[in-house]
């Protein structure tokens, strides 16, 4: 009868902390942490031939975790997943070159601001295309899904009549692009260089117009996302990335994987 009352004890206990209303726990370990990423936007995040993460996100967020003296490991999930898997504690942050934007605020909290990089168009060198509404009404224009370009391109371009194409794959949205069913794609720049148009397939196609600017949309700039509530985590990574700044680590690895695009934050 004691051990009965004991488990039933220790099961209102459980209860309450995780009532509706009540906090769960935030980030408990503090010599751990798991990031969250979508590995398939070059050069960001990716993967090499043997299957191992690469990029410029990646290379950041060793640098972090090795200065914050943490043991991180990735997890992989699509990018439009990665605030609910994040909400739902399958990892502790997001590595996955996501902008700190005012929309995302309402959901996740973000550490201060790594790096900067632009918006851009790519489309056919000879499309006469550019990054506007009345230059791409009744075009096809493809997006990635749960992306800040995704977002910018239906609030200025769709109500415009454009037609705005969302994938959970951004190498769908360049097979797409060569194969005519799409018109045109809006990315981050590095992306579209280094995924793209670097590439044998993406011949014949370039970046058309200027960057596209709309901070309360796009961002004041790539972050780690963080679940609400996990102050001291933000606290190591802020104290982390800061340091790497300050030290030129975080423009050193800008240059080797984006060139010479202004990544800073001031």
């Amino acid at each position: 009868m004691k051990r009965t009352k004991g488990w039933l004890a220790l099961a209102c206990v459980l209860a309450s902390l995780f009532a509706p209303g009540i906090a769960a726990p935030a980030w408990a370990d503090p010599s751990s942490m798991r990031f969250g990423i979508e590995a398939q936007y070059p050069p960001f995040e990716s993967k090499d031939a043997n299957g191992h993460l690469q990029g410029l996100d990646v290379d950041i967020g060793k640098a972090v975790c090795n200065q914050a003296h943490l043991t991180c490991t990735w997890v992989e999930t699509s990018f439009d997943g990665l605030i609910p898997a994040l909400q739902g504690r399958k990892f502790d942050a997001i590595n996955s070159a996501m902008n700190a934007t005012a929309q995302r605020r309402q959901a996740i909290d973000f550490t201060t601001v790594i790096y900067r990089v632009p918006t851009q168009l790519i489309a056919r060198a000879d499309s006469g295309l550019a990054a506007t509404a009345e230059s791409l009404k009744g075009k096809h224009v493809g997006v990635l899904q749960g992306s800040i370009q995704e977002a910018y391109a239906k609030a200025h371009w769709a109500p415009a009549g454009v037609d705005v194409v969302s994938y959970q794959d951004q190498n769908q949205v360049y097979a797409d692009l060569v194969a005519g069913r799409l018109d045109a794609t809006l990315v981050l720049a590095p992306a579209g260089q280094k995924g793209f148009l670097s590439r044998p397939d993406g011949k014949g196609f370039t970046f058309v117009g200027q960057p596209v600017r709309d901070e309360k949309i796009l961002g004041s700039g790539i972050a780690f996302g963080i679940r609400r509530g996990d102050d001291a985590l933000r606290t190591r990574l802020d104290a982390a990335i800061e340091k790497l700044q300050a030290d030129g680590v975080v423009k050193a690895l800008a240059r080797k994987y984006l060139g010479d695009i202004d990544v800073s934050v001031k």
